[in-house]
């Protein structure tokens, strides 16, 4: 008790105004956040967990921030569910699930230790549980429940991590993470009775192409619309057609066998084309709905001012639909209850860069339709004045869509631009933005794509213009945000 104490005490004492922060996107009051953990409901609310170092700008030792929230838009800060404060534990709380049980409410986590062995230092991450009741966690003393010498002999020890539970009528089911000892990433399954003794089952998905990564992380798997879907974050993917360098979030497609516990995909997709996100993972909402929600972050391209206390954030939940088979995301309804300053335009012709009046700011849900248009490149310019701005570009010739932040005012040699073909073409193109200080989430037809980005934009640079190299007629829907 006495580092989730001391976490809670420097928390206090040094967090930064809320002002600071995104309007309604989760970010740290102070320190560094990662992975979302432990997305759930319980009692009536959505809590959110997350890989959470306070002590730091950086990635440091991993303790679970906690959150709740009523609606998935307004969120309340809770005390800190856990700290690295036991044997098996001691080097990081890493990232993991919750569930509602009879005995109250579940965390299950990586714990990660080391051990000096023939002379070296040795990595053992081992999945543990923490009960609560909403508010304060304690951890089970049967910990670890779960230990990488359950599993077969060449499976690794060191990667095996991120354990997401679920219940079905015969008892619980726990996946995670992990990889053989020739470098092959898969999924392994674990079942239990009671959520206190667990048995290995199965690889539940493996990748036996060579294709996707070098270890799948943060691994989710459930029904959606009638097929299953596993979503992944590889590690170390090589760019295609598909997938960008470096980490991505992907979900596979298939059947699952409950027999063999045998999950057999046949298609694979990216979850996100933009340049911040990360280790999604999801919740079943009372009322029925998928929702999503991500670390809006790169590991290889963070860009945070050296003077902000805080580092990183998340996206906005996302409810998950199926459309032309596959995936589509969309920001959870409930914030339309939190619109402000609603403006309108129809058929409004764009040729030279214009803007519109009432079309500014940088907490707002704004959807651009290109109705009709002769042109090569169409440009919308936001978070920006005369020194700084970002952008997105369609090009109608490649059927590409850029993204790009280099003149946000960042200044570090990292990614700024991403540029992806568009997926899924239609006859008018519909751009819809969620911004919030410093991100800019943009749901391309009607989410079939979305591209995620973070900037870090001085905040009285608050325009939003439109160009175009030919002739075009948009209509803009405009709504400010407001939640605080």
């Amino acid at each position: 008790m006495y580092k989730l104490k001391k976490a809670d005490a420097y928390i206090e004492k040094n967090k930064v105004s809320s002002k600071e922060l995104p309007e309604f996107h989760v970010a740290p009051q102070i320190g560094w956040i990662n992975d979302p953990n432990g997305f759930s409901y319980y009692n009536g609310k959505a809590h959110l967990f997350y890989q959470f170092h306070p002590y730091g700008k950086e990635w440091g030792p991993m303790h679970w921030g906690h959150c709740v929230s009523s609606d998935l838009i307004k969120w309340e800060y809770c005390p800190v569910a856990l700290a690295p404060d036991m044997d098996y534990d001691v080097d990081g709380c890493f990232s993991g699930s919750a569930i509602a049980t009879d005995k109250g409410h579940m965390l299950v986590y990586t714990g990660v230790s080391h051990e000096e062995i023939n002379g070296e230092r040795q990595e053992f991450q081992n999945q543990c549980i923490a009960l609560g009741d909403g508010k304060s966690y304690k951890k089970i003393e049967k910990n670890p429940v779960i230990t990488g010498n359950m599993m077969p002999e060449n499976f690794s020890r060191e990667h095996f991590r991120d354990p997401k539970v679920w219940k079905e009528d015969d008892g619980y089911y726990l996946v995670a993470g992990n990889k053989t000892s020739d470098g092959k990433p898969h999924v392994v399954l674990f079942y239990s009775e009671n959520m206190y003794d667990w048995k290995y089952v199965s690889v539940l998905a493996e990748d036996n192409t060579g294709k996707y990564g070098t270890m799948w992380e943060c691994p989710d798997f459930f029904e959606l619309d009638k097929r299953h879907v596993l979503i992944a974050s590889p590690q170390d993917m090589c760019a295609d057609e598909e997938f960008h360098n470096g980490n991505n979030s992907v979900y596979f497609i298939g059947d699952y066998d409950r027999k063999q516990h045998k999950f057999n995909y046949d298609e694979v997709y990216a979850l996100d084309d933009g340049i911040d996100f990360y280790a999604p993972q999801t919740t079943l909402t009372p009322d029925g709905r998928r929702v999503m929600i991500g670390w809006m972050q790169s590991w290889d391209s963070n860009i945070r001012p050296v003077t902000q206390k805080w580092s990183c954030m998340m996206t906005i939940p996302r409810e998950l639909t199926f459309a032309d088979g596959r995936i589509v995301q969309s920001p959870v309804r409930e914030i339309a209850e939190y619109y402000t300053d609603d403006v309108y335009y129809k058929g409004q012709k764009v040729h030279e860069k214009t803007g519109f009046q009432g079309i500014n700011g940088r907490m707002l849900d704004m959807t651009v339709e290109i109705a009709d248009g002769d042109f090569d490149e169409f440009k919308i310019c936001f978070a920006e004045n005369e020194r700084f701005r970002s952008w997105l570009i369609y090009n109608n010739v490649k059927k590409e869509l850029e993204i790009n932040r280099l003149y946000s005012g960042m200044n570090r040699d990292t990614i700024g631009v991403r540029k992806v073909r568009l997926r899924y073409p239609k006859e008018s193109l519909k751009l819809r933005f969620i911004l919030d200080k410093y991100s800019a989430e943009i749901f391309i037809n009607d989410g079939s794509q979305v591209l995620s980005m973070t900037y870090y934009t001085p905040l009285d640079a608050d325009g939003i213009s439109f160009e175009c190299d030919g002739d075009t007629v948009i209509d803009i829907e405009k709504h400010g945000i407001f939640v605080r």
